[in-house]
């Protein structure tokens, strides 16, 4: 505050403060940790500087205020900031201390022989402002305004003014005052309200009235009051003081107008005051509150004081208390003796939260409220001929001024509570000592006091706790302890040091931990000696009760310091002491759980061992007790497994087999089987040890003495069912287990079915069903015949093998007639030859004729089936022949849908579909999709063609168009010495050369490079002479309708008819579909530009 106008002595001291900022605010001293780690070495470098202490500054530092004066100063009032001084001239000053630079003058406009300021009173919230004159006059100014405003209904010399905090305080834009009261000289209460709105039709004083006069009519030198509790006001304390006493009123006030107001209009005339008097000679008083947190609008005060002639009436304000008097631990403090001159009596005094501040008329004092001594003592610079005015305070801020006619001082207050633990520690008051401390040496010279209290007063477990938080040494205390013989103090004592020695400090902890095992120990054994004795019976519930307590304390400090102790040392101690429950726990505790299974197996505790196993996670502990376990207890023991899917099954097989040969009882189940059914089938295992063992246990099932597997089935059941639902591989197919193994088990047990059934897994159906019928089992032999079921030829061997069992062993003709109606694979004919040969016909006639009459309705049918497809037959070649007539209409200038030009031109066909082509087109386009067979046909008939050619004749009149002469008959006309004319080869080059032999053997070898060349077939055809020779009739093929002799005759006759029927095949093939609609669902797969073809469309 005022920092460019208060001289600071202490300025240098302040500065190194600073330079010293880089370290902590608070001084470590002694056991108190530094701020790094411990194993950082600059922690004994700050410890050091740590010890050193600086000299502690002053609590109180009067610094003065430069501010030039006018005229004398009369009064001046503080609050929340804001500084008001009145001076002799009736002009006001005003300060915002947060600029305090600038001054606000407001002059009083009167002049100073008609208005002598008497005193100045400010609100909490530093708006409100009263100026007071000795001749009755009052003003009223509000913050901002420019000039203040006169109280015309204030008739009154005003000592006191208490305002509504809490109402000031929680809204900063509010105008009114609200409830304040006024206390006059004349000894009269008003309760008033003030509103600096500017109202036309209202003043600022909106309320004020009379509420209690005091029966002495003495002036009323202080007034307090407060409303609690805070958020919900029920209840107001109102403290009025004179000159001689202190009146309290504790009472409920009446609701509150939303204008404010009448608040107190009963409040008095219902309440009476609890009056303390302290007559003296001086005709002022003064009334101090103190509220730890006075800048919050709903704060109540903790301390009251009252100067006054006798000394300073003080103690603490207690708003719980269930009585009307609230001020609790009253006394009354006498003034310290100070010169004459200044005078027995302050002039002022103000309140701090641990001191009164006194101001003489040449000094200022300051006593602690806590101890009454004398603290603070500072004469004043006065200038001759100067008065001390006064002593105020700021109560929001808690800033405290002195003031006279002519200086302002402000007294400074900075670690006021340094010395508090000190007094509160002389006092006895260890608590609140420790509250105020501030360093780890004044909390450890606090507990080595409170703890040295304790012990002498018998206090021992509050003394081991206090000793553990303080230095005092170790041997020392354990001495005074164990002198005492309190050996449960000094256990006490022990684990708080435990818990406070670093974790580094590993041997020291450890020595700890175990002394501290065996002060347990020792106590438990003591508590059982007690409780065993009889001169203490009647106390026995209390000492379990007690045992039972210490015993929970142990089990809980193995668990929290087991890393401090030594589990063979604890081993040994809890071994000594003979307790075995908590042997067992500090196992369980460190996780020796190896040890507990081995002490439970001992004591042939199967189901605790079992617990303690399930309860831990190590599966090898599963491994190494399972033999005793499973033959002791193999129900638990294989729920155990059950619940552990860890577990590898091929390990437990030794403890399963312990229970292959071990008595049971056959109405139990078999806990081994139990198991290893979980893991085949929950848990998917597929070794083929566990199946393997799954069917011995399975197969060593001892039969019952008076049956046989034949007999009693169901022996076989468990088993029959395992074989039938044991998964299989899935890429083999086949079963995990060994179907030798599993047959020879069988075979040695005499299972029957089993053995059947394996050889059915094997394929071996004819030894299943052998062995079925070998044990008379007709049924599983039929079941058995059926299962191959894609092989009908074995199916049936195996069925005539049964029937063969039925009819000659069994000589049971009836059961083998009804032994046909099982199975449609065997008739009555099949099983004859096995009937005896002086068999009696009568037992099969009915079968015998019933197979002749299904016979003779079987040829019925099948007659039918041959007419009908007789008639269908007739049907098609109906059908064909009205094909041949179909006619189709076409336009004269029709045009060949493949090469466009006309139609008329030259042979030609037609399709349903209305596609037309020429013959040497049609055979050109059908060449392209029709397959490598139809190809090689086409070339065959060919040849045919090119015989029939060859071994005929030449009638060269008969060759009516040159273009269809065969490349022979060139040959032989070359031969006879003339050229032939231009003609066109029916087929191309490479056929040609094929061909050039002449004869059959030529033809033959043409034939067969054909065949052998597929992708060579589409270029031996030319669709041009190709088409000629289809087309062209009987007569115009060389060599055929020649005349001649009767023999020439009729082998012409049948080469034209073979030549037709050939050339007649080969327009099937070429002609039997379109092409263009054929080639569509053909050329699906081929691309569209074909190798070779060159297309540059889509060339950028």
């Amino acid at each position: 505050m005022f920092d460019d106008y208060v001289e600071h002595p202490s300025a240098p001291v302040a500065d190194s403060t600073r330079a010293r900022g880089s370290l902590p605010a608070v001084q470590y001293e002694g056991f108190e940790p530094s701020p790094y780690d411990q194993d950082d070495n600059r922690a004994d470098v700050f410890q050091d500087q740590a010890d050193i202490a600086p000299p502690a500054a002053p609590i109180f530092q009067l610094g003065e205020v430069q501010c030039p004066l006018s005229a004398p100063l009369v009064s001046l009032v503080v609050s929340s900031d804001s500084l008001y001084m009145g001076l002799a001239n009736n002009l006001i000053i005003q300060i915002e201390l947060s600029r305090a630079e600038q001054f606000i003058r407001i002059q009083i406009p009167r002049k100073p022989n008609e208005f002598t300021i008497h005193k100045l009173f400010l609100d909490p919230s530093g708006r409100h402002l009263l100026v007071t004159s000795l001749q009755g006059e009052n003003w009223y100014f509000y913050r901002g305004w420019k000039k203040p405003k006169q109280l015309k209904g204030f008739k009154m010399v005003i000592e006191s003014v208490a305002w509504n905090k809490a109402a000031l305080l929680s809204s900063s834009h509010s105008t009114s005052t609200r409830e304040i009261l006024v206390g006059a000289r004349n000894g009269t209460i008003y309760e008033a309200v003030l509103d600096a709105e500017e109202d036309f039709f209202k003043s600022q004083e909106r309320y004020l009235q009379a509420v209690y006069t005091l029966p002495e009519r003495h002036p009323v030198t202080g007034l307090k009051y407060d409303m609690f509790p805070p958020v919900d006001p029920k209840w107001a304390l109102v403290l009025v003081t004179t000159p001689t006493r202190i009146y309290e009123f504790v009472g409920k006030p009446a609701r509150r107008s939303e204008e404010g107001g009448r608040v107190f209009t009963a409040f008095f005339g219902e309440t009476a005051p609890k009056i303390v008097e302290l007559p003296g000679n001086v005709d002022y008083s003064e009334l101090h509150v103190y509220s730890p947190n006075a800048d919050q609008a709903y704060s109540l005060p903790k301390i009251v004081a009252w100067m006054n002639a006798a000394g300073i009436y003080h103690g603490n304000l207690d708003f719980e208390s269930k009585t009307d008097k609230l001020i609790d631990s009253a006394e009354l403090l006498p003034y310290p003796p100070v010169s004459s001159q200044s005078g027995n009596v302050p002039v002022s005094m103000a309140l701090t939260e641990f001191h009164f501040l006194l101001l003489y008329r040449d000094r200022v004092l300051g006593i602690s409220n806590l101890n009454e001594q004398l603290a603070y003592e500072e004469m004043l610079p006065l200038k001759p001929n100067e008065q001390v005015r006064g002593l105020t305070s700021d109560p929001v801020r808690k800033t405290y001024w002195v003031y006279t006619d002519q200086a302002i001082w402000e007294i400074g207050v900075s670690n006021e509570h340094r010395d508090v633990w000190k007094i509160y520690l002389e006092q006895g008051k260890y608590d609140a000592a420790l509250h105020y401390a501030n360093s780890a040496s004044q909390r450890d010279q606090i507990m080595s006091a409170q703890a040295k209290a304790f012990f002498n007063e018998g206090r021992y477990f509050q003394a081991a706790q206090c000793y553990a938080q303080c230095s005092v040494p170790f041997e020392e205390v354990t001495l005074k302890f164990l002198d005492a013989g309190e050996r449960d103090a000094l256990r006490s004592y022990l684990i708080s040091r435990l818990e406070r020695t670093r974790k580094t400090d590993l041997s020291q902890r450890m020595m700890l931990a175990t002394w501290l095992v065996e002060f347990y120990l020792s106590k438990c054994n003591e508590l059982d000696d007690l409780v065993a004795s009889e001169s203490v019976s009647q106390d026995v519930d209390n000492l379990l009760a007690e045992r039972a307590i210490l015993e929970d304390d142990l089990r809980h400090f193995f668990e929290t310091y087991k890393a401090n102790l030594d589990s063979r040392t604890v081993y040994e101690l809890i071994q000594g002491h003979g307790r075995t429950d908590m042997y067992l726990h500090y196992a369980t505790v460190i996780g020796d759980y190896e040890r507990v299974v081995e002490h439970w197996v001992m004591e042939e505790e199967w189901t605790k061992a079992i617990d303690v196993i399930n309860r831990q996670s190590n599966l090898e502990l599963y491994y190494r007790f399972a033999p005793v376990l499973m033959r002791q207890a193999p129900k638990e023991t294989v729920d155990s497994w059950l619940r552990q899917r860890a577990l590898d099954p091929l390990r437990l097989v030794p403890a399963l087999l312990r229970l292959q040969h071990a008595p049971r009882d056959p109405l139990s189940p078999n806990h081994a089987v139990r198991y290893l059914n979980h893991v085949i089938f929950e848990q998917g295992n597929t070794s083929p040890t566990i199946h393997n063992l799954m069917i011995t246990f399975y197969a060593s099932t001892p039969l019952t003495a008076s049956s046989s597997s034949k007999n009693h089935p169901e022996d076989d059941g468990p088993l029959l069912r395992f074989l039938s639902t044991a998964p299989s591989d899935p890429l083999t197919g086949k079963p995990y287990y060994d179907l030798d193994y599993a047959l020879r088990l069988c075979k040695q047990g005499g299972r029957t079915q089993p053995c059947v059934h394996i050889y059915s897994k094997m394929g071996l159906w004819e030894n299943s069903v052998d062995l079925a019928l070998e044990k008379g089992d007709l049924e599983l032999a039929k079941i058995n015949a059926d299962m191959p079921e894609d092989d009908d030829q074995l199916r049936k061997k195996l069925w005539l093998k049964i029937a063969k069992y039925v009819v000659q062993d069994k000589q049971d003709i009836k059961m083998a007639m009804r032994f046909l109606e099982n199975t449609d694979l065997l008739k009555i004919e099949d099983i004859l030859p096995f009937f005896p040969d002086f068999v009696v016909i009568d037992d099969f006639k009915e079968e015998i004729c019933t197979a002749l009459e299904g016979y003779s309705a079987h040829i019925d049918a099948l007659k039918a089936e041959m007419d009908e497809a007789t008639k269908n037959a007739e049907a098609i070649k109906q059908d064909i022949a009205a094909l041949q007539k179909r006619f189709i209409t076409l336009d004269a200038h029709e045009r060949c849908s493949a090469c466009a030009h006309p139609l008329m031109a030259r042979q030609f066909y037609v399709f349903p579909c209305h596609h037309t082509f020429h013959a040497d087109c049609l055979i050109g386009l059908t060449k392209e999709f029709l397959p490598a067979h139809a190809l090689r046909r086409i070339l065959a008939l060919q040849t045919e063609l090119m015989k029939t050619s060859h071994t005929t004749g030449i009638d060269r009149a008969a060759i009516a168009n040159p273009s269809l002469i065969t490349p022979a008959a060139a040959a032989a006309a070359a031969h006879a010495g003339r050229q032939p004319s231009t003609h066109r080869t029916l087929l191309s080059a490479n056929f040609g050369s094929q061909a050039g032999g002449g004869g059959r053997g030529g033809a033959n070898a043409f034939g067969r490079s054909v065949l052998s060349a597929g992708d060579r077939l589409r270029d031996l055809i030319i669709p041009d002479a190709l088409a000629n020779l289809v087309t062209a009739p009987a007569g115009w093929i060389p060599g055929i309708g020649l005349g001649g002799g009767g023999a020439k005759r009729d082998a012409g006759e049948k080469d034209a008819e073979k030549a037709e029927r050939v050339r007649k095949e080969l327009e099937d093939v070429l002609a039997a579909n379109c092409p263009m609609c054929e080639s569509v669902v053909a050329g699906l797969d081929k691309p569209f530009v074909q190798p070779g073809e060159v297309d540059a469309s889509w060339d950028l």
